[in-house]
């Protein structure tokens, strides 16, 4: 299946993954782009050692084109990040929370596209008017930092605004090959998944993650700002419900994640060798498309079951016309 999206970088099927902090290190992000679509790194929970081993693996686990994803809004340098991205051969990059304007330049001069996310229309303008190569149109569905404009919405928004500029990828409650399909006849080139990749064998989860995603329904997330300080959805816990209650003692981003990682409820930079989890108040990112999951699939499975599924979806469309 061929778009602008697989035509500019390279890749088989028009899937990407999402650059999840604490999940997309190199055995998932390795998986994807084996099986055809491209892995991104989730490297803004990475310090400089863990990013520079990550990409190191990447290389020796795959020829095929793969990306780094880290916060723009994050505090540090982030253009001596993004030149360790460009030496490692990164295809892409993808910048979060802002558009990075300070590195747009040196990527380009070294053939690195460069990637935006993207939750509003005028974010999307924003970013192409900077220069970036294309965009994730992000609906308030997604697991993780996200917006309050719905996906089916805001991707043929975007699509109209940018789309004949830059390929415009979808993300936000797409876990199965209708999702794909759909965000296709929106006027999407490609989509962006993460909640769907995280209940994979390959993801790195902290300690009762899969299970909280298997057992949650379509309702039990919500969009707090307690873990961050940003928007953030989550599976719905006793945290969330606490500081639902308590806005007023929220600090903003990034004091509250680094209150979240002392206080022992954001476990994501430590990965599953932290025993000391409880679930009742862990930071969980999910989507809303979580009520769909019911098991664990290899991600390069995922990829093959993905397609197939767009391809039949397709297919019953065409018999209607």
């Amino acid at each position: 299946m061929q778009t602008r999206l697989t035509e500019l970088l390279g890749i088989e099927h028009p899937v990407m993954l999402a650059g999840m902090g604490g999940v997309s290190y190199h055995r998932l992000a390795a998986a994807v782009s084996a099986a055809g679509g491209i892995g991104t790194l989730g490297a803004a929970t990475m310090d400089a050692a863990t990013m520079d081993a990550e990409m190191a693996a990447m290389r020796q686990l795959t020829d095929k084109p793969w990306g780094v994803d880290l916060l723009t809004a994050m505090p540090g340098d982030m253009t001596a990040q993004v030149q360790r991205i460009i030496d490692a051969g990164a295809r892409i990059f993808v910048g979060a929370l802002g558009v990075p304007h300070e590195v747009i330049a040196m990527c380009h001069d070294a053939d690195v596209l460069v990637v935006n996310m993207c939750g509003r229309v005028h974010h999307a303008v924003q970013a192409v008017d900077a220069g970036c190569d294309l965009v994730v149109a992000q609906g308030t569905e997604a697991g993780g930092h996200t917006g309050r404009v719905a996906t089916l919405p805001l991707v043929p928004q975007i699509v109209d605004a940018v789309g004949d500029r830059v390929p415009v990828v979808a993300a936000g409650g797409i876990v199965d090959g209708r999702g794909v399909a759909a965000a296709l006849a929106l006027g999407a080139d490609g989509v962006w998944l993460g909640t769907r990749f995280i209940a994979t064998p390959e993801a790195r989860v902290s300690f009762g993650y899969h299970d909280a995603l298997l057992g949650a329904d379509e309702s039990q997330t919500t969009v707090s700002r307690s873990y961050s300080g940003k928007p953030m959805r989550v599976v719905a816990n006793e945290r969330t419900a606490y500081f639902d209650r308590h806005p007023e003692e929220l600090a903003p981003f990034p004091e509250q994640m680094m209150a979240s990682i002392v206080g022992g409820v954001l476990h994501l930079p430590t990965g599953p060798d932290d025993p000391n989890v409880d679930p009742a108040t862990e930071c969980y990112p999910a989507g809303q498309g979580v009520g769909a999951i019911d098991e664990l699939v290899p991600a390069g499975e995922l990829v093959a079951r993905l397609m197939a599924e767009t391809e039949a979806a397709l297919a019953r469309i065409d018999r209607l016309r």
